[in-house]
Parts: C-alpha cells; sequence; structure tokens
C-alpha cells in the first residue's frame, strides 16, 4: 500500500490520527462557502516572530508546541495565523482556560479575547501562501458586495488539521473581522 492511500484510509478510520486535537473552538467553514459566523470569547496562547507566517525559519509551531506540553495543555483546533509578521495562536480548552496556574512564558504571551464577528471562507488544500491570498482575495471581493458590512480587523488564516492529513484534504479559512454598518 502507498503511503496517500494509507493517510487517505487512516484518516476516514481513525478521525484522532487526522486531528491529533481534542476539541474544536468553533465551528469550521465548510471549503467553497462564505458565511458570517460569530466566534465565541476564547483563552488564546500567542507566540510572535519578526518573520512572515509562511516564513519556513519563524518557528512559531515550536515555542506554542512546547508550551502545552511542558503545562500540559491539550491541542486544539484550529490554529490562527496572522501573516506578516507572524503570530500563531492556539486556543486553550475550557478547563485549561480556567487554571490559575498558568503564566505566560518567555516566547508565549496569554490573552482573553472577547467573542467577535468574521466574515469566512472555507478553503480545501495545502496549507500555502498561494491558497491563503486566493481565499483572501475571494473574501474581500464578496465583502465589496456586503453593502450592511464594514471591515473591523486584519484578515488571518485558520488551519484545522494536523501534519498528518494529506493535502489534498486539508481543510483552512481565511477570517476577517467586520461589524454592522450603522
Amino acid at each position: 500500500m502507498k503511503l496517500p492511500q494509507f493517510l487517505i484510509i487512516m484518516t476516514s478510520i481513525i478521525p484522532s490520527f487526522a486531528s491529533a486535537t481534542e476539541g474544536e473552538a468553533y465551528a469550521r467553514t465548510s471549503p467553497g462557502q462564505i458565511e458570517i459566523k460569530e466566534l465565541p470569547a476564547a483563552r488564546l496562547m500567542i507566540s510572535k516572530s519578526e518573520q512572515p507566517y509562511f516564513s519556513a525559519n519563524n518557528k512559531l509551531f515550536g515555542k506554542l508546541f512546547n508550551y502545552i506540553r511542558e503545562k500540559e495543555i491539550p491541542m486544539t483546533a484550529p490554529v490562527e495565523a496572522k501573516i506578516n509578521p507572524g503570530v500563531m495562536i492556539f486556543y486553550m480548552d475550557a478547563t485549561s482556560a480556567v487554571r490559575t496556574d498558568l503564566k505566560p512564558g518567555a516566547e508565549v504571551e496569554l490573552q482573553n479575547l472577547e467573542a467577535r464577528t468574521v466574515a469566512a471562507i472555507g478553503i480545501r488544500g495545502s496549507y500555502s501562501k498561494e491558497n491563503y491570498e486566493e481565499g483572501l482575495a475571494r473574501l474581500q471581493d464578496w465583502l465589496k458586495t456586503q453593502s450592511q458590512l464594514e471591515v473591523a480587523g486584519e484578515p488571518y488564516g485558520v488551519y484545522w488539521n494536523s501534519p498528518f492529513v494529506p493535502f489534498f484534504l486539508k481543510q483552512s479559512e481565511v477570517h476577517i473581522p467586520v461589524k454592522v454598518k450603522k
């Protein structure tokens, strides 16, 4: 059996093999769909880099992964990313979010985030700069047709799957914070 066939079978039969996470912070937007959605308040772990997110040397994931491993915090989905400069965001699960022993680390900040509204587009495919930019352009074009909405923040990427998921099965999103015009 070839590796791609093995991965497809494993991700179909054993969902935890595909996700490697313990819960999702909010609902996914299906690939190809555009929607407005409310994201809940959350407690975040944040790592920053002076390098762009898509730079191979930004080391953002490693900083956050080491923090959650050391603090025994489960991995959740999605992982969010601001593009330039690079910022990676992990969500805390509900149990970890109320822990009083968690403090910022040398390379990881903690932040509470209020509920917010975003325009979201779902994407299928590799987690590449090209796919992000294509999704962003489609979402920005769509927002131009929505006279009742205005942009309320910077766009960012949202990544749902573990590295074990084949590129053609991966799901991501682009979000742009929005608000209703007054």
